[in-house]
Formats: structure tokens, C-alpha cells, sequence
């Protein structure tokens, strides 16, 4: 995959970090759907107003999981307390924060047939998203390489050879999204 022509190697490199990016984002999507057990990420992506910028609750508060339902969250500064609170109750994550005017707790409601259903969907639809925008990339990345074959006068071989290189990183990180997905919904689904 070193190709003399210093553009095509500069299109391949950056094409695989558009994939792994995108990659990247899926997973951290799939951080925030639940699967059995909680995880303390759900929190630590709310943001709040303090002191005039908006700031993760992770860097203004202790985050952990006492049991496979309930975060607690500790502030620092008890002054943020009331903020974090409505933060959270505006973040939508499927329950509402209880404030015992020390710690913020987030106790999960146990996952029905029906929710766990729903959650897989939004898996599939967040995968096929991702999927969808790489496919994209790749036209964007085949595209480039036809204004650089023509710019350049590249032989026809070496354009193919590009567009199979383009092709199996494209099937390579689809492959990822596709386990990644079927993981998610094992976690999902299992009670």
C-alpha cells in the first residue's frame, strides 16, 4: 500500500483516519446505551455551567457505580449541586437524578423484553449510520483519487490498485462496525 505518487499515499492515510474516527464514534456511542450493568461514561459526557464554562461533571465530581443500577455522583463543590442536578435531569438518560443535598444518585430502572427490544434498534441504526458514513468517505476518497489520477496522468493499474486498497479498508472497518454491533446486542440481550 506505498505508492510512489507521494498524493496517494497521502489519500490512504488520511481516508483510514476518517474510518478510524468514525469507528471511534460508534463506540463511544454504544458507551452510552445500556446494556445490563450501567456504566459511570452515561454521566461523565453531561455538561454544566460553571463559572461561565461548560464543563464535564467528571472534572467537578467523583463518578461510581455502587450496584448494576446506580450511579453516584459526588461534587467537589456542593455550590454545583443543584446545577449537576438539572444537567442531568436534562440529558435525557432514562432516569431522574435523586439529590440527597451531599451526592447526586442515578438509580436505572431494571431493562423489560420491550426497552432491551428498543435499545438493540438504536444500535442497529447507530451501526448503520456509521456504515453509511463510510461508504461515504470512500466515494469522497475515490473522488480525490480521480482528480489526482488526472492531475497526475497515473496509469489505470495503479488506479485500481488504489481503489482495491480504498475498498478493503472500507470492508475492513465495516467488519469492526459489524462486530462491535453484534456484541452490543449479546450484551444487550442478555439478562
Amino acid at each position: 500500500m506505498d505508492y510512489l505518487n507521494e498524493k496517494l499515499n497521502e489519500l490512504l492515510v488520511n481516508y483510514e483516519e476518517k474510518l478510524s474516527k468514525r469507528f471511534d464514534y460508534l463506540k463511544n456511542e454504544f458507551i452510552t446505551v445500556r446494556a445490563g450493568r450501567v456504566d459511570t461514561r452515561v454521566a461523565e459526557r453531561v455538561t454544566i455551567d460553571y463559572f461561565g464554562t461548560m464543563t464535564p461533571i467528571k472534572n467537578l465530581a467523583n463518578i461510581s457505580c455502587t450496584d448494576a443500577r446506580t450511579i453516584v455522583i459526588n461534587p467537589w463543590d456542593g455550590s454545583v449541586l443543584a446545577t449537576m442536578v438539572k444537567a442531568l435531569a436534562a440529558a435525557n438518560l432514562g432516569t431522574t437524578p435523586v439529590d440527597d443535598g451531599r451526592v447526586i444518585r442515578l438509580v436505572f430502572p431494571q431493562l423489560t423484553a420491550e426497552t432491551r427490544k428498543e435499545l438493540v434498534k438504536k444500535v442497529n441504526k447507530l451501526a448503520e449510520d456509521t456504515r453509511v458514513g463510510m461508504r461515504n468517505e470512500r466515494r469522497d476518497a475515490i473522488d480525490q483519487l480521480k482528480k489526482i489520477s488526472n492531475a497526475d496522468k497515473l496509469s489505470e493499474d495503479e488506479v485500481k490498485n488504489v481503489e482495491h486498497d480504498i475498498q478493503k479498508m472500507l470492508d475492513d472497518y465495516i467488519g469492526n462496525v459489524n462486530a462491535a454491533l453484534a456484541q452490543k446486542e449479546k450484551d444487550i440481550m442478555t439478562i
